[in-house]
C-alpha cells in the first residue's frame, strides 16, 4: 500500500507540474527548423551535444545541398562533414546521417519509418531522437524525450530517482497522460534553461517551488 500511495503522490505532483508548465509555456514546441520528417531526423541527430540555435544555423545550407534521404545517402561524406562541422562531433554525425538515410532509402522506401522499433534500427538514432521524430513529424506520442534538462528537473521534482534515461522515461510515462508526453519534455526543457538551471537554479523565482522536494536543498547550497 505504501508503494501505491507514493505512486499516487508522484502522479498528483506530476500533473500539477504539467498544468503549471502549460500555463507558463502555452506555445512550447520543437525549436528545430525542418520541412520534412527526414530533415527533422537529421536536425535531431545534429542537436546532440549542440544547441538548437546552432543546428538551425547549419541546416539551411545542408538542406539546400541535400534536401532529402536519397540526396543525403549519395552525398560525398567529406562535403557532408564540412557542412555539419560546427555542430561538433561532426564525423560521427555525418556518418550517422548518411547511414540512416541509406537505410531509409534501401529498406523503407525513402520515407522515415513511423514505428519506434524501425527507427531504432537507424544509425545514430536512440529513443530520444525517435521520440522527437515520431511526435513532431507524425503526431505520435510513443514516449517521453529525456535530455539533460528533463533528467535534471524530473529528478529535482521527485518524479524519478534514476539516472538512466530509459528508466526515467518509464517513470514519466507512468505518471503523465500520453497526449502530453512530448510537450512535457519541451516545456521542461524551457524551464530547465530559464529557471531550473544546472548551476545556481533560481528557486526563489520558480513557479514550481512549492511542489519541488529539492527546493530547500538547492536554496541552501
Amino acid at each position: 500500500m505504501a508503494i501505491v500511495r507514493r505512486l499516487a503522490a508522484r502522479k498528483q505532483r506530476a500533473n500539477e507540474v504539467l498544468v503549471r508548465l502549460k500555463r507558463r509555456y502555452p506555445n512550447a514546441t520543437c525549436t528545430l527548423n525542418y520541412q520534412t520528417p527526414v530533415q527533422l531526423l537529421v536536425a535531431t541527430i545534429l542537436s546532440a551535444q549542440c544547441t538548437d540555435e546552432r543546428v538551425n544555423q547549419v541546416t539551411p545550407a545542408l538542406f539546400a545541398r541535400f534536401p532529402d534521404a536519397p540526396a543525403l545517402a549519395a552525398a560525398d561524406l567529406e562535403e557532408l562533414e564540412n557542412l555539419v562541422k560546427s555542430t561538433g562531433f561532426y564525423r560521427n554525425k555525418a556518418r550517422h546521417i548518411q547511414g540512416a538515410c541509406r537505410k531509409i532509402v534501401n529498406e523503407f522506401g525513402g520515407q522515415v519509418p513511423k514505428e519506434m522499433s524501425q527507427l531504432l534500427t537507424l544509425p545514430g538514432v536512440a529513443r530520444k531522437t525517435a521520440n522527437v521524430v515520431l511526435a513532431h513529424a507524425y503526431g505520435i506520442n510513443a514516449g517521453v524525450t529525456v535530455d539533460t534538462h528533463v533528467k535534471r528537473v524530473s529528478r529535482r521534482l521527485g518524479l524519478t530517482q534514476h539516472n538512466d534515461p530509459i528508466r526515467i522515461e518509464r517513470d514519466l510515462i507512468e505518471l503523465l497522460p500520453q497526449p502530453d508526453w512530448e510537450n512535457w519534455s519541451i516545456r521542461l526543457i524551457y524551464h530547465g534553461r530559464e529557471t531550473c538551471t544546472a548551476r545556481s537554479p533560481r528557486c526563489g523565482e520558480c513557479f514550481l517551488a512549492d511542489v519541488c522536494p529539492a527546493k530547500d536543498t538547492l536554496m541552501a547550497a
